[in-house]
């Protein structure tokens, strides 16, 4: 856990300016913008890239994948920029809150795999490539997508241990509880067999 060098007033600042800017749907925003419907009503209806990629659009996707992975990033290092690293966590984790839980959206929202991973890139660059190793990976072995993101996230705390960020591990902790309930529907298929792999129609 980092110190506490930021006073309560400017944490709870990058707190909201965090998940103001993780809470930006821009899975939704794309699809309308492209002319490829509304993304609700789309597969799951989920606002991330795996049901972006779902309308067609390889384009939408990537930029999905991109625009959410660069908010996680982009609230660390603006609060490194003006802040202390615990502002920096805070920021970040927020900016994960706000992509899984938009208030535009109901609190509706995604799973968070990219802004984690856009987050830990930023938050600190081994954690954030030992990561996106690992979910290709986990993916590339079992030809499944969310396996690869719940083997990333729960192999986080460990790589931010074994990687020398010992003050991110709480952090990693957290993210990867919630990456864990965010898709209790695909442990759930996982478990029986019935989650779809890559590829498959």
């Amino acid at each position: 856990m980092p110190v506490l060098e930021t006073a309560l007033p400017a944490l709870l600042l990058w707190g909201i300016l965090g998940y103001l800017l993780g809470s930006i749907p821009f899975g939704l925003v794309l699809t309308r913008a492209m002319g490829l419907g509304n993304l609700r009503d789309i597969g799951s209806g989920n606002i991330g890239t795996t049901n972006v990629l779902r309308t067609g659009s390889k384009k939408a996707a990537a930029l999905t994948l991109l625009l959410d992975g660069g908010k996680g990033a982009a609230a660390v290092l603006l609060a490194r920029a003006f802040a202390g690293e615990d502002a920096v966590q805070l920021a970040g984790f927020a900016a994960f809150i706000g992509h899984c839980f938009p208030v535009w959206l109901g609190f509706k929202g995604g799973k968070g795999v990219a802004t984690f991973l856009g987050l830990w890139l930023a938050l600190f660059w081994p954690v954030g490539v030992a990561c996106c190793l690992t979910w290709l990976a986990a993916a590339a072995i079992t030809r499944i997508s969310s396996m690869g993101a719940l083997t990333a996230a729960v192999a986080s705390p460990f790589w931010a241990l074994l990687l020398g960020h010992r003050a991110g591990v709480i952090l990693a902790v957290l993210l990867a509880a919630i990456v864990l309930i965010r898709h209790h529907a695909n442990i759930s298929r996982i478990v029986k067999g019935e989650e779809p792999k890559i590829g498959q129609k």
